[in-house]
């Protein structure tokens, strides 16, 4: 098999090599700085060394350089606390604010029932649940005056956090700017300075200052892509994962993933003869102080050939994270059964896990209904819970991430399971993917909130759904079919693969933005952005419709029996679309 040979050509010493220099040679990584572009012109010449062509794409990127803050403790007792200003936030005046302290658990919506929070400060613990961007913002909206994010990790943990808390994904539009930029002061703490906060708030009142400081400017942004071309396909997939970091080395977040794909393109590229698609490789910046300038630029700026030839898109952040015993992966739903056979075949004595893929990362290219996966080693679920969820090591965005934090036991077999997913990708006639999850998620969803709400219409739209499921199981099977006769004749017709992968395409370009957006084809969603983590988040607020009384129901009405119709049409326009690629195959 040619895939063997792929795999016994990859070399962990390479991308040792890769990730000790970015780590000695470049740390500090920050997209608008002198190493944001030395980094780029790394990759830009390690890739051309590896036979690919590589280019660097300049822009201007409105990214944040922010300092040390400062947190007292002013009652009960006096208390200074060592913390550090996130990304984007707000300047306090030099003196800071003072306030109230309240603490509001993970700082999601359901944290502030039946809590007052106007004029308080608020402290959160720092997960993604939400990100960080959307404690923000749901703290801005509920009337707090600043944030106090404290570290997950171990409870005696004195790693101070980095991270950004910017909502607007890439660089912001005009609307953007006035309504989807960080409004608060917010700063990081370490996870047991945090702990002492709560334990104080549960004796009594608790009265703070804080100062946060931060420089938010517009500076150069710049995104290396290098592309390995097939003669005779215009298409590709889509391989990426971000190439700026923040302070000291990060050799997890990213110089390891970054070294992936660089010895990834440099296999591949000595058998390109062996391919039938190419693959293109983007190493994005302006990813932690920007939230995801560089990915979402490169999606405006190259749609057109994006939406009509990337046939998927492999996200590599943070592979080899010290300690990983399971594998941790995450998909649009028509990847699903794909690369967990991938998984089981590359890592059979692995528990594996799986999630639907969200918008974290630099995941900017749901509007274009590309579907996206990626996976890497992660934690029991025992050792998630002793670390308050810490799923990418205690250090993550932190000083603490230094070169001892990378596994190097784990990471051959990151690099195969890598290289199984893309040999696959780039070389099998008829495209792995499979719409049978993607239509029962839509079923699933949608009989869940039919019955809150029957005067939208969602029963016809249910309908729909169930339509599409059905048509989906039959094309699954004739796929199932063409792709045993392509593996036993390879010189087979392709214009039957041609056309299902076709169809495979438009079903995606289709259901992706209704699945995985709340905004649609062409905008991009807040990260971390509450709605956008449900099923169909255009409908996301049929409960609180189902609640809603006066003015405020009318409102909904309208919002969301617009977005009913959207998701009727594309379901019926699938549906059809399947019936008449089976015709004829």
């Amino acid at each position: 098999m040619s895939l063997d040979l792929i795999l016994s050509d990859l070399s962990t010493d390479a991308v040792r090599a890769h990730v000790e220099h970015i780590a000695h040679e470049i740390p500090s990584r920050l997209a608008g700085s002198p190493n944001g572009a030395r980094m780029a012109e790394y990759s830009a010449a390690a890739l051309r060394e590896a036979g690919l062509e590589a280019w660097i794409e300049d822009g201007e990127g409105l990214v944040s350089f922010p300092e040390p803050g400062a947190l007292n403790v002013l009652a009960p007792r006096e208390i200074a606390i060592e913390a550090f200003t996130l990304g984007h936030s707000v300047s306090t005046p030099p003196e800071g604010i003072t306030a109230t302290l309240i603490d509001v658990g993970g700082g999601g919506f359901a944290d502030y029932e039946g809590r007052d929070a106007r004029g308080c400060i608020t402290l959160s613990e720092l997960s993604y649940s939400p990100a960080r961007h959307e404690k923000q913002r749901i703290a801005a909206l509920q009337g707090a005056l600043g944030c106090i994010m404290f570290n997950w990790g171990p409870p005696e943990s004195t790693a101070i956090p980095f991270g950004s808390v910017k909502p607007a994904w890439g660089n912001p539009t005009r609307r953007g700017m006035a309504e989807e930029m960080a409004t608060l002061p917010c700063i990081g703490i370490a996870r047991s300075t945090g702990l002492m906060l709560r334990g104080m708030l549960a004796e009594g009142p608790v009265q703070v200052r804080l100062v946060a400081r931060a420089e938010n400017r517009w500076a150069p942004v710049h995104v290396t892509v290098g592309e390995l071309a097939v003669p005779g396909s215009e298409d590709f997939v889509l391989l990426g994962g971000h190439q700026d970091s923040w302070f000291g080395p990060q050799p997890t977040d990213n110089a390891t993933g970054n070294a992936c794909v660089l010895e990834l393109a440099r296999v591949f590229a000595r058998h390109r003869e062996k391919l039938r698609r190419g693959l293109v490789c983007g190493f994005w910046a302006g990813h932690e102080t920007g939230t995801m300038i560089g990915s979402s630029r490169f999606a405006d700026r190259h749609w057109d050939r994006l939406r009509a030839h990337a046939v998927a898109y492999l996200q590599i952040d943070q592979p080899a994270c010290l300690g990983v015993s399971e594998w941790s992966a995450s998909s649009n739903a028509e990847l699903r059964r794909f690369h967990e056979g991938v998984e089981a075949r590359m890592l059979p004595d692995w528990p594996r896990r799986w999630h639907r893929a969200g918008k974290m990362g630099d995941a900017s290219f749901f509007g274009l209904g590309i579907p996206m996966f990626g996976g890497q080693g992660g934690y029991t679920q025992a050792e998630l819970a002793a670390t308050a969820g810490a799923s990418i090591g205690w250090w993550h965005h932190s000083l603490e991430n230094t070169l001892d934090k990378v596994d190097w036991a784990s990471m051959p077999a990151h690099l195969r399971v890598y290289a199984g997913y893309l040999w696959a990708l780039c070389t099998e006639a008829l495209l792995p993917f499979d719409y049978t999850e993607v239509a029962a998620q839509f079923v699933a969803r949608l009989a869940e909130l039919a019955p809150l709400a029957p005067g939208l219409g969602l029963e016809s739209v249910l309908d729909r759904a169930r339509a599409l499921e059905a048509e989906a199981a039959a094309l699954e099977r004739l796929a199932a079919a063409w792709r045993a006769r392509y593996a036993a004749e390879p010189g087979l017709d392709p214009a039957p693969a041609a056309r299902l992968n076709a169809c495979f395409r438009a079903l995606s370009r289709r259901l992706i933005p209704l699945a995985s957006t709340a905004c649609g084809p062409y905008g991009q969603d807040m990260y971390g952005y509450t709605p956008q983590g449900s099923m169909i988040p255009g409908l996301f607020d049929v409960p609180r419709y189902a609640r809603a009384e006066g003015v405020e129901a009318r409102l909904l009405e309208v919002e969301l029996r617009r977005a009913r119709n959207s998701v009727a049409d594309a379901l019926e326009d699938c549906t059809a679309l399947i019936a008449a690629t089976r015709v004829g195959l």
